[in-house]
């Protein structure tokens, strides 16, 4: 076999594409969403077809196999691989035509589902097949694992869908296939004409979810068509490589209404799907209350949903009626955007089904009771449902293993993740054990073992439980037609791997640390580009569209670099620190992702140890010591000299793009124009009648912006609160020393707060939301032994919610204005915003302040290297915003970073905190400093 060396040459010489057999290429394509790792010799990233055909020709020759990823969203292993892994989203991602006359769509592999549907939706039309990853999948991976979704009950699988292909073979040669055996490889039609009995009786009955295997390998007889596209979906990538392909397109309902019936458990739903599909509908997902936890507020009475979408109001109400004899309740949801509300809980459930409550975890220390994929979507006729589920969580209980049901009840297929343990042999064992008699349930009942997502690594091993010995054979027959060499992704479908080989967990340490980055199952909701709500994540990797820089691609690189065979510097790791650099810390994954991986702090954990015993970057100390400096300027008077000085000289450690300068220091501190109150001193503002609280001097609006800080006081004094600050000193949240990673320095400071506050007994209102994240979260994370940090935590509260807590009756001044500006992240992903958007609403402030992140987040915008992604964040959704806000409107960021980079890129904007903006409506100015 040729060395990986040479096959990288031969490679660069033929291709004009990428070409990368670094450490960090390889470590990010180790996995995908499953349960597997498998390391590969290099990635290719084709230009196009020409390119796809020239690295298969290279590889043949070489002997190495070769893996076609997409999104890398696929659950049972089959987008990981020990050769070349054809990473086809960079560059062959093109919706080539739309022919909106014949409903149909010409498209690249690495297209992304939601840009075909987003490009053909002014034409009315949509591409049916939808799974939950939507925003991130392509149409080669949907291609590839025959993928379904949500409205397969009315628009059938990707098969359904796809007209035409265009192949690369292993050795290069191209294969138009569609109907007919035009462009079909040498032999099929005689290996297809030796066994047309086989295929017409030795086939499983069909349902609409027999994804296993080659399932479709009927649609070959003559009396089906000879459909060779259809035959093709669904290989895994074990056929060949997809270029381009011709999908049909459907009409979209224009008022599609959502129908949610509530059952008393799970079973009575499922027995209750089948009967609603004579009615037409467009999907029927179920789920039950153990997926949900505590969120089922907004669903009806129940303990189990149906969620049934129709085609407009009318037929909606029909079904109702039909339904209401079996249903315990329902409810009619005709509003598009709380449609979206209520989908997105089933969209999510991937990652939230990932999550045991009250569990422990079965895959190392940390991160509490995980489940994982494995037996994620097998799929039983769907009058079956409701018994198989009833044995499937029987057989659950019996291994003591715990999941929670979800997914497409209206064609009887099942989602599931159990809380294996894949670490021990004992668990292992069991995994196993399971594993094969799930197969024999699924099969006695009928079924599929894939019902949408294909086998892989997970289920292919069990096929001929399914399928019996012969059509197996006949299986390796028809791969070998189309891939005698046997190079296109060996051990998926055809000769597998066991299901028990090359899972992941087995490489990690059993530390937190290691913990939490096994959280990351792949679900890849980090890659998304999808503006609309409120998400934050992943602000950089929407920047460069790099998977490196995607939550997920971090992650990755973090378990490979604990594993240490692919990124084998440890903590010293160039790769990881390079990925991490662009993480604005941002804190979005910790809301955004459906599994809650918190990259700010892990990228906090490595900073510490890649560090330690060195000098660190001149940022560290200058931004990530900011209150230690601004503390000495104070104290000495010098804020003017010290503003007069940064003008003429950059500060050191800081990006020339910004001029080398922060944000000026305000002449007078917060805590001085608090002293000199005729109330004067640190002790409760006795105005008013209500409860007392203490405000929390930040440093941002201690030596920055203290006019928020007066603002505050004057709001929270009329809303008949009284204000004191702390006592004995000054306090700070050690912000600034966990994001550059000096934690032990945190952990310091963040002890001497806890000293200076002594028992806290008020309320702790804090007005930056980047400080208030702090205490609230990273607090109690440093000092997990230290009681006073758990009961800090507690007492933090924002403005506004402090204002909806203890003055509930208070009534805001009417500003009715419009409203534009920025939620900070934090504030997002660790407070909420629910308070702050109530407190508007009652002012008169209409409108909504945009997702993402400024992008100057904090130390990342100022730091050299940084300001260009800093900008390019900004333009995503801030900018554009203040672009398009009404005459008049008013500006509100309660974070600093989020004023800072309005005020220095908005073009002569200013934004205020809400603070801020409610004092000005209270007809009176904040008492102002000299």
């Amino acid at each position: 076999m040729t060395s990986p060396g040479e096959l990288e040459r031969t490679l660069r010489e033929n291709l004009r594409g990428e070409v990368d057999f670094g450490a960090a290429a390889r470590a990010l394509t180790t996995m995908d969403a499953s349960n597997y790792r498998r390391v590969p010799v290099g990635v290719v990233a084709p230009r196009d077809a020409e390119d796809v055909s020239a690295a298969l020709a290279v590889c043949a020759a070489a002997g190495v196999p070769v893996v076609p990823r997409g999104g890398g969203t696929s659950i049972a292993g089959q987008a990981t691989g020990t050769g070349v892994v054809l990473d086809l989203t960079r560059h062959m991602n093109a919706l080539v035509s739309v022919d909106r006359a014949a409903g149909t769509a010409v498209v690249q592999p690495g297209l992304v589902l939601d840009r075909l549907r987003d490009a053909v939706r002014p034409h009315g039309l949509t591409f049916g097949p939808d799974p939950s990853t939507h925003s991130r999948c392509t149409l080669g991976g949907m291609i590839g694992n025959n993928a379904c979704g949500a409205h397969s009950v009315a628009w059938g699988t990707t098969a359904d869908n796809v007209s035409e292909l265009t192949v690369a073979a292993y050795a290069g040669t191209t294969h138009r296939i569609g109907t007919g055996w035009d462009g079909a490889p040498a032999g099929l039609r005689e290996l297809v004409t030796a066994h047309l009995g086989l295929l017409r009786t030795g086939m499983p009955p069909g349902f609409s979810r027999r994804i296993s295997g080659y399932g479709g390998l009927d649609a070959l007889l003559p009396e089906h068509g000879v459909q060779l596209a259809r035959a093709f979906c669904g290989s895994e990538g074990t056929l060949g490589v997809v270029t381009e392909a011709v999908v049909r397109l459907v009409e979209t309902p224009p008022a599609p209404v959502l129908a949610v019936l509530g059952y008393a458990d799970e079973s009575a739903a499922a027995d209750a799907a089948a009967g609603l599909l004579p009615h037409g509908p467009l999907t029927v997902e179920g789920m039950a209350q153990d997926l949900l936890g505590g969120g089922a507020a907004d669903l009806p009475r129940g303990g189990a949903w149906l969620f049934v979408e129709m085609r407009d109001e009318g037929a909606a109400r029909a079904l109702l009626r039909a339904a209401a004899p079996d249903a315990a309740d329902s409810l009619l949801v005709t509003d598009p955007a709380a449609q979206r509300a209520l989908w997105r809980i089933r969209e999510d459930a991937a990652g939230t089904a990932t999550r045991i409550p009250g569990g422990t975890s079965r895959t190392g220390s940390g991160g509490g009771g995980m489940a994982w994929p494995g037996w994620e979507d097998c799929a039983v006729p769907p009058a079956r449902l409701g018994a198989y589920l009833r044995e499937f969580r029987a057989l659950l209980a019996a291994h003591g293993l715990r999941g929670s049901p979800y997914g497409h009840f209206g064609e009887g297929c099942v989602h599931v993740r159990i809380d294996f343990d894949l670490v021990s042999a004992a668990g292992v064992a069991r995994f196993r054990d399971f594993s094969e008699e799930v197969a024999d349930l699924v099969v006695a009942h009928g079924g599929s073992l894939s019902g949408e997502h294909g086998d892989g690594q997970a289920r292919a091993e069990l096929l001929p439980k399914m399928y019996g010995p012969e059509v197996v054979r006949l299986f390796g027959a028809y791969k070998d037609v189309w891939d005698p060499a046997g190079g296109m992704n060996p051990g998926m479908l055809v000769r597998p791997d066991r299901l028990d080989e090359n899972l992941r967990f087995a490489v990690l340490p059993a530390t937190s640390f290691a913990g939490g980055i096994a959280r990351c199952v792949g679900v890849a909701k980090c890659r998304s580009t999808d503006t609309g709500g409120a998400s934050v994540m992943c602000p950089s990797y929407r920047v460069t569209g790099e998977e490196r820089h995607s939550t997920r691609g971090r992650a990755r690189l973090l378990h490979e670099m604990l594993a240490g065979d692919v990124v084998r510097d440890g903590w010293r790791s160039a790769e990881v620190a390079e990925a991490l650099d662009l993480c604005l810390g941002c804190k979005g994954c910790r809301s955004d992702c459906p599994v809650g991986v918190d990259m700010a702090a892990y990228k906090a954990e490595f900073l510490d140890r890649h560090w330690a015993g060195r000098i660190r970057p001149l940022s560290h100390y200058t931004l990530g010591g900011l209150p230690g400096w601004l503390r000495l300027i104070a104290g000495l008077r010098a804020a003017g000299a010290a503003n007069a000085l940064a003008r003429r000289v950059p500060v050191p450690g800081l990006g020339r793009e910004r001029g080398g300068r922060l944000p000026e220091l305000a002449r007078e501190t917060f805590t001085r124009w608090w002293g000199r109150r005729p109330s004067g001193g640190p002790s409760p503002d006795p105005a008013g009648p209500g409860r007392s609280v203490t405000l929390w001097p930040d440093t941002f609006t201690e030596y920055l912006n203290p006019a928020a800080g007066r603002a505050a006081v004057q709001v929270l004094r009329a809303a008949g609160l009284g204000v004191g600050l702390p006592a004995a000193g000054p306090v700070c949240c050690g912000l600034t020393y966990v994001s550059t990673g000096r934690l032990d320095r945190a952990r310091k400071v963040l002890r001497r707060t806890l000293d200076v506050l002594g028992v806290v007994d008020a309320p702790l209102v804090v007005l930056e939301p980047s400080c208030a994240a702090a205490l609230r979260a990273d607090l109690p994370a440093l000092l997990p032994d230290d009681p006073r940090a758990a009961r800090l935590a507690a007492a933090v509260r924002t403005f506004a919610e402090t204002l909806e807590e203890y003055a509930p009756a208070w009534r805001p001044p009417r500003l009715d204005r419009a409203v534009v500006g920025q939620t900070h992240c934090h504030q997002h992903a660790v407070l909420g915003d629910g308070p702050d958007r109530r407190l508007r609403e009652r002012a008169g402030l209409s409108g909504e302040l945009s997702g993402g992140c400024c992008g100057l987040a904090g130390n990342f915008g100022f730091e050299p290297g940084h300001h260009e992604v800093s900008v390019a964040c900004a333009q995503e959704q801030l900018l554009p915003s203040l672009r398009a806000a009404p005459p008049g409107a008013l500006i509100q960021a309660d974070g600093f970073s989020c004023r800072t980079q309005i005020a220095q890129l908005g073009g002569g904007a200013r934004a205020r905190h809400l603070a801020e903006l409610l004092a000005e409506g209270l007809g009176r100015e904040p008492e102002a400093g000299p």
